[in-house]
């Protein structure tokens, strides 16, 4: 078995909040950008985010937005994560710093390690952010990070294992990889990610 973090984002309901955090679930993500099917409003963010326990992380999900909207959604949601999934600049990732937030960095550019913008952890996604089609593990395009990173775009209960087997990865983070449409997110693929994400031994 292995300790495996993985994030389950995207999520909009009660329902949904707690099978994740039941199964095992690391973090669980809001999306707070605007344009998605799975946008939802700081006051909802707090309801869902009041369900989960201390030891599972919570976060924000933001594309393109300012420091201070940022500020003011994490502030409201009571979320104790920020995701940054844009052209952010580190400057961006410095103003948002505060006591017990952790910054999260979601990039499809090739990075060499966590942290160089201020992050706390990196979230390496597939070059068509959304799209569900994921990197090609095993090929040259492809070069793991160092440090704490996780791996998204195109997963599923199906490929986790071996997405996780090519590229090392410290984590994994999925959206609609656990849908059964558009936004809808399925309790059972839910389950079946993180249950087939965690057996993974890296001794293997």
């Amino acid at each position: 078995m292995s300790d495996l973090f993985v994030k389950i984002c995207g999520l909009q309901t009660a329902r949904d909040v707690d099978v994740a955090v039941e199964a095992g679930a690391g973090a669980v993500g809001f999306v707070f950008a605007p344009g998605s099917p799975r946008t939802i409003g700081a006051g909802e963010a707090r309801e869902l985010a009041a369900r989960v326990p201390a030891g599972v992380l919570t976060v924000g999900v933001f594309r393109g937005q300012s420091v201070e909207e940022v500020r003011r959604f994490t502030e409201e949601s009571g979320v104790r994560g920020v995701q940054l999934h844009g052209e952010e600049s580190p400057a961006h990732y410095e103003a948002l710093r505060a006591p017990g937030r952790t910054l999260l960095r979601a990039t499809a550019l090739h990075v060499e390690r966590c942290g160089e913008y201020g992050e706390d952890l990196l979230l390496i996604d597939a070059p068509d952010p959304g799209s569900g089609k994921p990197w090609n593990w095993g090929s040259a395009e492809f070069a793991a990070p160092e440090g704490r990173w996780l791996l998204a775009g195109g997963l599923n209960p199906g490929n986790v294992r071996e997405a996780v087997a090519a590229t090392g990865a410290w984590g994994v983070d999925v959206s609609s990889g656990v849908e059964s449409e558009r936004g809808v997110k399925s309790p059972e693929l839910i389950r079946a990610f993180i249950s087939a994400a965690q057996s993974y031994d890296y001794s293997e």
